[in-house]
């Protein structure tokens, strides 16, 4: 029978990848005004240039153990009290505005000041642009009391609790929060599962992990012989990383836990 689930953070109860489409658009649109850019074309060239910038930092293997992606890394702060963490504290000013300075160029815009400026608007307008998904409140209302509740996320502690402290509703629904940057490596490593597990006291068969990436939610839960439902909202095709089970809205979770 299950007693706890663990829940995926982004992506999974918070819409991040909107709050960052949103963001790009918001801050695209500034350019757009300024120099007649297409924002489409120049959000396109600074995600190419912002994950080539990203791959080339010393700090790129950690933020992959971590699982901090790109993105994240053009609005986070990273103030966490760690060696690798200071390092990105002093590395994101300027990885922001290399991003939007290179997405600038590649349309024929030679501007570091305009890069600059744009780098720290899309920063204020992620921070103003949090989404929560339709059901994710409904689904946790109908669990809180009858589970366990545990947030397993991967990222900066700094940064995952910024995404927190915009959508404050969602921490009381939780027991146990925990972050990847806290414990020192993330999804999938299965001993970030064995802490989670450690936080409520309970055995593996006792848990089911729900997350929207196989890669990350679903391949941990399966190394660490979690079952694991894998919240696939966009029909993406399946890779080799096979859930327990499939869902495509998180209301569906309910017939799972009254078959368990």
């Amino acid at each position: 029978m299950i007693k706890a689930i663990f829940f995926d953070l982004d992506d999974t109860l918070l819409w991040d990848q909107k709050s960052v489409k949103e963001a790009f658009a918001a801050t695209c649109r500034a350019a757009q005004e300024r120099y007649e850019l297409d924002p489409d074309l120049l959000e396109d060239k600074v995600r190419e240039s912002a994950r080539k910038l990203y791959s080339s930092y010393e700090t790129y293997e950690f933020t992959q153990m971590i699982g901090i992606n790109p993105f994240e890394g053009l609005w986070g702060n990273f103030l966490d009290d760690q060696d690798e963490f200071r390092k990105m504290k002093e590395m994101v000013p300027g990885y922001r505005k290399d991003a939007w300075t290179a997405g600038l160029k590649a349309l024929g815009v030679d501007d570091p000041d305009f890069g600059h400026e744009l780098g720290e608007q899309f920063r204020q307008e992620r921070r103003k642009l949090p989404f929560v998904y339709e059901e994710t409140f409904a689904t946790l209302d109908a669990l809180k009391g009858n589970y366990q509740l545990l947030l397993l996320t991967n990222g900066s502690p700094d940064l995952q609790n910024t995404k927190l402290a915009i959508t404050p509703e969602l921490v009381p629904y939780f027991d146990h929060i925990v972050i990847s940057g806290d414990y020192g490596r993330g999804k999938p490593d299965p001993g970030i599962f064995e802490h989670a597990l450690s936080q409520i006291g309970l055995q593996k068969k006792d848990v089911i992990m729900v997350g929207d990436n196989l890669m990350t939610d679903i391949l941990g839960a399966n190394r660490a012989g979690i079952k694991s439902v894998w919240i696939n909202r966009h029909n993406k095709e399946r890779n080799e990383v096979i859930p327990t089970y499939e869902i495509h809205h998180l209301q569906e979770l309910f017939a799972i836990l009254e078959k368990l």
